[in-house]
Order: C-alpha cells, then sequence, then structure tokens
C-alpha cells in the first residue's frame, strides 16, 4: 500500500550535517524552529496552551533502509540492538518523531526546545504533547 505525506512546512536548526540522535530539551544551540506554510498557519490556534509539542519529520537525508532489521548505535561500540529498539534514522519508513518545549509562536513560526532534525528538514505535523493525567482531552 503506498501511503503519501505532504510537508507541512520546514525545521530551522542549527544542525547542517548532523543532529543529534534523541533532542536535548535544555539544547543552547537554537533557534528551533518549525516554519509552518502560510496556509496552515490558522491550525496553530491555541497551540500556545500547551507546554509541549510533538513534532513529527522527514528524515530527509537518512542513506536510506537498507533490508536489515539490526542497528549499531555508536554507543555500543560494534554492538548491535533491534532496529526499532533503536534511533536509527535508516528505517523502512523515514519518519522522525521528538516532543519539545514550546517557547513562544510569532505568525506562523513555532519557536521550540531542542530539535532532532537537520537544518531543512520537511515538517509533517504538530500535535499537542497532553499530560495523562489530564483531565482535558482535545
Amino acid at each position: 500500500m503506498q501511503i503519501i505525506y505532504n510537508s507541512i512546512g520546514v525545521i530551522h536548526t542549527p544542525y547542517i550535517n548532523m543532529a543529534p540522535f534523541q533532542a536535548v530539551e535544555d539544547d543552547t544551540n537554537g533557534p528551533f524552529i518549525l516554519e509552518v506554510d502560510e496556509r496552515y498557519a490558522t491550525g496553530l490556534k491555541d497551540l500556545e496552551k500547551h507546554k509541549y509539542v510533538i513534532v513529527f519529520f522527514h528524515i530527509d537525508r537518512a542513506k536510506g533502509y537498507n533490508g536489515s532489521n539490526v542497528a549499531h548505535p555508536p554507543s555500543m561500540k560494534g554492538g548491535s540492538i533491534g532496529l526499532f529498539a533503536s534511533r536509527s534514522p535508516n528505517r523502512p519508513n523515514a519518519i522522525g518523531i521528538d516532543v519539545a518545549e514550546l517557547l513562544k509562536i510569532e505568525g506562523n513560526k513555532v519557536y521550540t526546545s531542542g530539535l532532532s532534525a537537520l537544518e531543512g528538514t520537511p515538517l509533517l505535523d504538530i500535535k499537542p504533547y497532553l499530560d495523562v493525567d489530564s483531565k482535558k482531552m482535545d
């Protein structure tokens, strides 16, 4: 089955060639900006009511999935784990996801804490992070 997603914007980060494998909340390298295409900007209404957002993006510069379900994280110094137990960008579907603190919104730009995306990465979606103890459901 073919599934097609379209970018809703672009992610701006200080990372050009290499990004952290996982977002770091107190990353001081920023700024980290989700620039939403103008046609989707009205969708940001009330997002600032949430402290954190979930950011979905296309890992457009990954080497690609080579059919192996084994990953070799650098931290394992030659060891291996299952692909789905890793943060490897080389997956069957090159979808990235980070949870980030929402710092502010200015027009069509959402400023967040650290992200694990490279500069210019296609933004797929933004969702509010809801506290599981929250009584309010969106």
